[in-house]
């Protein structure tokens, strides 16, 4: 059964919350906020409302400031906002839609109306949601894919030129992939593919980016040195050789390079970590391989 979305009511009159949550009750999780103020609060609280009723003229700090400033907050600009207020003018309603509002109902309260507004603009969220996540997700296995990757590669590695933060890309590629698919069937090959995505959310970290870039290549962001993140990515070799997702034993070869001076273009830091992913497989596979060593080798 699928979760019910949250409704934030926002109104400081407590008949006109009771009414509002009245007509949205068993249809949604409704939060309720008797000011402004109270309003921001509950907004930033996970999980954060999918809607926001919110009313207009409220002491202290009216609706159309507290819309200015869950806008101009990037953790709640995405959240629909309809006015619900006595206010009925055209200049009025043009003035809240300016602001961001997605809808405007106009006082007194019609529960028929409350409910479908809400429930069309719950539906457009949710649409919204699930471009939003195929547009950055891998369909297969759920991790993020190249786009976000490197959206966020270009992040870190501004954050790297102006803070010196640590950055390093853990690249891998599952060996004898091929002859998995050939000998099993691709569907076998899938579940080993969703096996090492749910593996890696387990052995990462909330702020390392997981993504899948093709076939059976990933690629992991991690802030942190070169040393720490060889210790971690053989954490992740041994786990993945004692996984055996659907009772076969599946390796990878992984390489790992990290961030300079010299080396702050993400295209050539994947480049680097790549070549020290080919000398893992030059070696025997189902090893680490940090690009220094690697490039030591080649000599």
């Amino acid at each position: 059964m699928d979760e019910l979305e949250t409704v934030l009511i926002v109104d400081d009159i407590k008949m006109n919350q009771l009414i509002m949550s009245q007509c949205l009750k068993g249809l949604y999780h409704v939060r309720v906020a008797h000011s402004g103020h109270d309003c921001i609060r509950l907004a930033n609280i996970d999980p954060q409302p999918d809607l926001i009723l919110l009313d207009v003229v409220m002491p202290e700090f009216d609706g159309y400031q507290v819309c200015r400033h869950l806008k101009d907050d990037p953790n709640t600009s995405k959240i629909p906002i309809i006015f619900v207020t006595g206010k009925d003018t055209d200049d009025d309603e043009q003035y809240g839609l300016e602001l961001g509002a997605v809808d405007y109902i106009t006082k007194p309260i019609r529960p028929a109306i409350v409910k479908v507004r809400v429930s069309t603009h719950i539906q457009l969220k949710k649409q919204r949601d699930t471009l939003q996540y195929l547009a950055l997700h891998d369909a297969l296995t759920g991790l993020f894919n190249r786009y976000f990757l490197e959206e966020c590669a270009l992040q870190r590695i501004a954050r790297f030129k102006r803070h010196d933060e640590p950055l390093s890309v853990v690249m891998f590629d599952v060996d004898n992939f091929k002859a998995i698919n050939d000998t099993y069937g691709h569907d076998m090959g899938d579940l080993v593919l969703k096996s090492i995505a749910e593996l890696l959310r387990k052995l990462t970290r909330k702020e390392d980016v997981v993504a899948r870039i093709g076939g059976e290549e990933f690629v992991i962001l991690m802030d942190c040195s070169l040393e720490v993140a060889a210790t971690k990515t053989e954490k992740i070799r041994l786990a993945l050789a004692e996984s055996y997702p659907g009772a076969l034993l599946v390796t990878a070869s992984f390489g790992v390079a990290t961030a300079t001076k010299e080396l702050m273009v993400f295209a050539d830091l994947l480049k680097k970590a790549d070549l020290a992913v080919y000398q893992a497989k030059a070696n025997g596979k189902n090893q680490v391989v940090c690009a220094d060593d690697a490039a030591s080798t080649a000599k």
